[in-house]
């Protein structure tokens, strides 16, 4: 059965941790949610991760779309949150509504997530009040990297830790259903966790949020010797890829690869089932596909 906002509140109440991981297109979608993933997030970090770009800033609406419609057609039972990107909903609560339908509607999303407080907690209200679910995102929010000045640690102050706790209840009360906290205090996350009814979703905020999120390069060492300090890696493929490329060099170069076993014989000799089997695995030749296609519509 489908995660919906409604088992994360749920999980809050029983005291019941989850998980999050953001993923980009179909394959990794398919992966994190057979895995079983609760949460999928779409990230504006795509920006980083997929586009080549030093901030989240220059990606625009159009791509974040196209990334969640690959996203949607790979997830069966995570709920999907797409990231609204930079300026798609700054402008105005009308231009908030109509760019965060677009990813209801055309992305396929079941919720969308913004940045900040402020004017963000009439658009999160009105979002709300029109069916569309929406997580916060408070702290070190990556959009307003050229206030903070870089990417800095927030909430260090009692100042600024009293305005992260108040911009928390404010978007509950507003109606979002969690909120992202990321780059403050392992304590301040955990102050800001015990005061929400709605679940709090950690990247940097401590072991005290209700949830943690990472971003899936960054947690599978993809990234690069340089990741933020939250980051732990259960896996490093991006030395395992580069092994496996290394050896299919290697393998071309000196003529080991392709094998007659990697190889098609002469057709007379393998009957045409077999040959597609060859071509297509066992359960993807043409006849099957067309059996199966034949069973969806008698069901």
């Amino acid at each position: 059965m489908s995660v919906t906002v409604k088992d994360l509140q749920q999980y809050k109440r029983e005291g019941r941790r989850f998980a999050m991981l953001t993923a980009y297109d179909f394959t990794t979608a398919r992966i994190l949610d057979e895995a079983g993933i609760p949460v999928i997030l779409v990230g504006d970090s795509l920006a980083n991760t997929m586009l080549g770009y030093d901030t989240t800033l220059p990606v625009t609406l159009d791509e974040m779309l196209h990334h969640t419609k690959a996203v949607r057609r790979g997830v069966d039972n995570a709920l999907l949150v797409g990231d609204m990107p930079f300026m798609s909903y700054h402008a105005s609560v009308e231009d908030a509504i109509r760019n965060a339908g677009r990813f209801i509607k055309e992305g396929g999303a079941n919720a969308v997530k913004l940045e900040g407080a402020g004017r963000v907690v009439e658009m999160t209200r009105r979002l709300a009040e029109m069916g569309i679910p929406v997580m916060g995102h408070l702290g070190l929010t990556p959009q307003f990297v050229n206030q903070f000045g870089g990417f800095k640690v927030q909430g260090k102050t009692d100042e600024a830790a009293e305005r992260i706790e108040r911009d928390a209840l404010a978007l509950q009360q507003a109606g979002a259903f969690s909120v992202v906290l990321e780059g403050i205090p392992a304590d301040l996350g955990t102050r800001v966790t015990s005061v929400l009814q709605i679940p709090t979703i950690g990247i940097g905020a401590g072991a005290g949020c209700d949830a943690q999120v990472l971003v899936i390069q960054d947690m599978l060492g993809l990234s690069g010797e340089k990741v933020p300090k939250f980051v732990k890696r259960y896996a490093d493929l991006r030395g395992e890829i580069t092994r496996a490329v290394g050896e299919y060099i290697a393998e071309v170069e000196s003529g080991a690869f392709p094998t007659a076993e990697y190889s098609y014989g002469a057709g007379a000799a393998a009957k045409p089932d077999q040959a597609e089997r060859a071509i297509y695995g066992e359960s993807r030749t043409p006849k099957a596909i067309k059996v199966e296609k034949v069973v969806r519509a008698v069901r």
